[in-house]
């Protein structure tokens, strides 16, 4: 590939070669990093006056990255962790760029030093016992939907399934019998087998009885069969968490992901005692750091390690006004 290679050309690579090919990018990454390249290539477009099909690697440098970036903050009003994350996106490809064209290195090198924006980490939500059981209760089971939702949200709770790992499970991929699980392909590609309770296998069971909709492959099929998307998901969580506030009102104030359903079984299974690096194992955590979230965010724990140790000694003091000054 020559030093005047377009733009274009150099993403079409990363896409297909990179992207697809060598790493098997999942369909939510390749359509994350395909929305971050749209707005940068309009923004170019609109900076430049150059089609997409015009650019040059030279003219995506460090400067116009920057540019692009706090575009996004300013006149799109997103966030330090969204623009994080299309920075990722860009400093894969230039690292791909990397290869496909070492001449241009000191280029390259100047936008993957862009450094990120720092942000502040808040604390993981999640729900407790009471709000659980609220929640379960929520779906009308006398309806066919309301199986369904009920079935899902306490595979969810319990298994911490990613919502695009619940929403892609096909029956194939269900084992309701003798060491019961369920098996996903999550993100980067990694396969892992989760066990299910003896309650969550036998709501999943009788679930999977029902009459098939659509060709009967998926586990939780939207009304036509087909396969239920994230905002669907999204939107019937809404909607049961409106429905349970209602018995238990400390949903009211809370905001409720299918995220959060993740984050709800992780903290179960730590307050049971389970280790971080099988909490990990079980979410399908690349790095076990990533789970030490669920420590800071476990208060019941910190006091019980405060009740471990010995107090210092301290008393605590009165105010005493001091006495009026006398006129000199």
């Amino acid at each position: 590939m020559t030093p005047a290679a377009t733009f274009a050309t150099l993403l079409t690579g990363f896409f297909t070669q990179r992207l697809i090919q060598h790493r098997q990018a999942s369909p939510h990454t390749i359509k994350s990093y395909r929305d971050t390249f749209h707005l940068l290539l309009l923004f170019a477009k609109t900076k430049l006056g150059r089609e997409p099909s015009q650019l040059t690697i030279e003219q995506i440098d460090a400067p116009l990255v920057s540019s692009f970036l706090d575009d996004l903050q300013e006149r799109r009003g997103i966030g330090a962790r969204s623009r994080n994350l299309r920075l990722t996106a860009i400093r894969s490809f230039f690292r791909f760029a990397a290869f496909e064209l070492p001449a241009q290195s000191e280029l390259i090198q100047r936008v993957l030093a862009i450094p990120c924006k720092r942000c502040v980490h808040e604390q993981i939500h999640y729900l407790t016992r009471p709000e659980v059981d609220a929640l379960l209760a929520a779906p009308d089971q006398a309806t066919w939907s309301g199986r369904r939702d009920h079935a899902w949200l306490l595979l969810a709770i319990q298994t911490g399934l990613r919502v695009s790992e619940l929403t892609g499970l096909t029956r194939q991929d269900v084992q309701c019998g003798t060491g019961a699980h369920v098996h996903v392909l999550g993100k980067g590609r990694k396969e892992r087998c989760t066990p299910m309770t003896k309650q969550t296998a036998a709501v999943l069971h009788a679930w999977l009885q029902e009459p098939p909709r659509g060709d009967g492959q998926f586990v939780f099929p939207n009304r036509q069969g087909g396969r239920m998307s994230n905002d669907g998901i999204q939107y019937l969580l809404a909607q049961h968490i409106r429905t349970a506030s209602r018995h238990c009102a400390s949903l009211e104030n809370k905001k409720v992901t299918p995220h959060v359903l993740r984050h709800t079984s992780a903290m179960e299974l730590l307050q049971a005692g389970v280790d971080t690096t099988v909490i990990a194992l079980w979410l399908g955590h690349e790095s076990v750091e990533t789970t030490h979230v669920y420590l800071e965010a476990d208060l019941a724990m910190k006091q019980k390690m405060l009740a471990k140790t010995t107090a210092h000694d301290g008393m605590p003091g009165v105010y005493r006004p001091p006495d009026a000054c006398s006129p000199s």
